[in-house]
């Protein structure tokens, strides 16, 4: 497997270190080309190879001073989002700094872990980390719940940062609190937070929300698909949209999509796939027929040997025993969902 994250150094002691990290922390070292060692990847130039490496990287350490790295790293940012993960070293080992995306990217988290290998201080500025009061990205980001507006983030922190506590309605238990008593509390209603300075709703359904209120989607709900041969991806993904559309699905809310393996070579079905980011996965007709489905089709067993395709195989994907939402059809596509059930 390859590793995820690069350090770069700039000077022999700087080399040294590096090569020290990367034996503790499994990391790719890039060292300038006077200084570099048979192991490691040498360099010229480090604006051209933070070029090329940027992207590439879930993490990136530079045993540099922080000026050389703002200028170095400038060109390439975007947003909190997309941006990885970037710590700054001096070359004695002594601090850590997290210079860009401490939380949702993890520089906290690796500027903690570099701190904690090689007796180096972390330096985090978050304002939530200082005040040491939990953020919602960093939340979200620990239970796999995909945040819907970054940009409502603030009025969340911001109301943390003031010593107040924020209502959470999260129907499916989807966010553990059990830690975080002190600055949230649940309600059962997402009315109230209509008179909220802010709030959190973790939902796979879409609601309408005030302003000040980050809704936050959990990736638990299966796809599942059937469609005639030689269908297009937009005739599938229109079906999909419509479903979506009628019931208040968020499209983040969903994990993966399945279908019946006759389908497996079915162009329109893997393109759709790819454009909703999905893994695809089929099934044979033996594991669907396992399923027992809510509106079995004897068109579907007279031409697949199973009643069913797009319920079961939602179904099968979820390790449900009940379908969420049944059968929809168009002219030649079907379509289904399943919310996942753990263990």
């Amino acid at each position: 497997m390859p590793a995820t994250t690069a350090i770069y150094a700039l000077t022999a002691r700087g080399a040294d270190l590096g090569r020290k990290i990367s034996g503790l922390i499994r990391a790719d070292s890039f060292v300038l080309q006077r200084y570099a060692a048979e192991e490691d990847i040498p360099f010229s130039s480090l604006s051209d190879l933070v070029a090329d490496t940027f992207n590439s990287y879930e993490g990136h350490i530079f045993i540099a001073a922080s000026g050389i790295v703002v200028r170095m790293i400038a060109p390439y940012l975007k947003s909190k989002v997309e941006d990885p993960a970037v710590v700054v070293l001096d070359q004695e080992g002594q601090f850590a700094v997290s210079l860009v995306s401490g939380h949702l990217g993890g520089a906290n988290e690796l500027a903690r872990l570099i701190g904690d290998r090689i007796g180096a201080t972390p330096v985090i500025t978050t304002a939530t980390d200082c005040a040491g009061v939990p953020s919602i990205d960093l939340l979200a980001r620990k239970h796999g719940l995909i945040i819907n507006d970054i940009s409502l983030i603030k009025h969340i922190n911001s109301a943390l940062l003031d010593g107040e506590k924020v209502p959470v309605y999260d129907p499916g238990g989807f966010l553990d609190l059990e830690d975080a008593g002190d600055f949230f509390y649940r309600i059962e209603s997402v009315g109230v937070l209509s008179t909220s300075r802010c709030g959190v709703v973790v939902d796979w359904r879409i609601h309408d929300l005030p302003e000040r209120v980050i809704a936050l989607y959990p990736r638990c709900l299966t796809l599942g698909v059937g469609c005639r041969r030689g269908v297009p991806a937009d005739e599938i993904l229109e079906l999909i949209r419509a479903v979506l559309d009628k019931y208040r699905i968020a499209p983040e809310s969903l994990c993966c999509m399945g279908s019946i393996d006759a389908k497996a070579d079915e162009a329109g079905m893997l393109e759709a796939a790819v454009r909703l980011g999905l893994e695809l996965k089929f099934f044979s007709a033996t594991e669907l027929d396992e399923i027992e489905v809510a509106n079995p089709s004897g068109m579907v067993m007279k031409h697949m040997g199973v009643g069913g395709v797009c319920e079961a195989a939602a179904m099968k994907l979820a390790n449900a025993t009940e379908i969420l939402i049944p059968k929809t059809k168009s002219a030649r596509v079907t379509a289904a969902l399943a919310r996942v059930v753990s263990g």
